[in-house]
């Protein structure tokens, strides 16, 4: 087990389960790559080994995105939001970052689209 520094674990606002959302973006162009979830653990493991760690909440169980894929998310640097419940992970994804294989798990539906004049 990998401890969280106490300083980030005090200002993490979790949910009941004890997760934050982790939003991955793309670190040079900007592109949201994808939306997992991250405990303390997960994030600790982040911090210390560099590559993006989430909680699956259907397999419960630790993942560090590109174990089975290869399609690692290499850690660039991590935001905490102003209200501490949502983290901004920024990162150098290597191939598609969704279990689809699209490079970003926002390419599937577009609900909706204000035409420019």
């Amino acid at each position: 087990m990998t401890t969280l520094d106490p300083a980030i674990a005090a200002r993490l606002k979790r949910t009941a389960e004890g997760l934050v959302p982790a939003v991955a973006q793309q670190h040079d162009t900007g592109e949201v790559l994808m939306l997992g979830w991250m405990d303390d653990e997960a994030l600790a493991r982040t911090i210390e080994t560099g590559r993006a760690t989430y909680w699956s909440r259907s397999r419960q169980e630790y993942w560090a995105k590109g174990d089975t894929s290869g399609h690692v998310q290499w850690v660039k640097e991590i935001r905490l939001d102003c209200d501490g419940d949502t983290l901004l992970v920024r990162v150098d994804q290597v191939g598609a970052a969704c279990h689809t294989g699209d490079r970003t798990c926002f390419d599937a539906a577009l609900l909706h689209e204000v035409a420019d004049d």
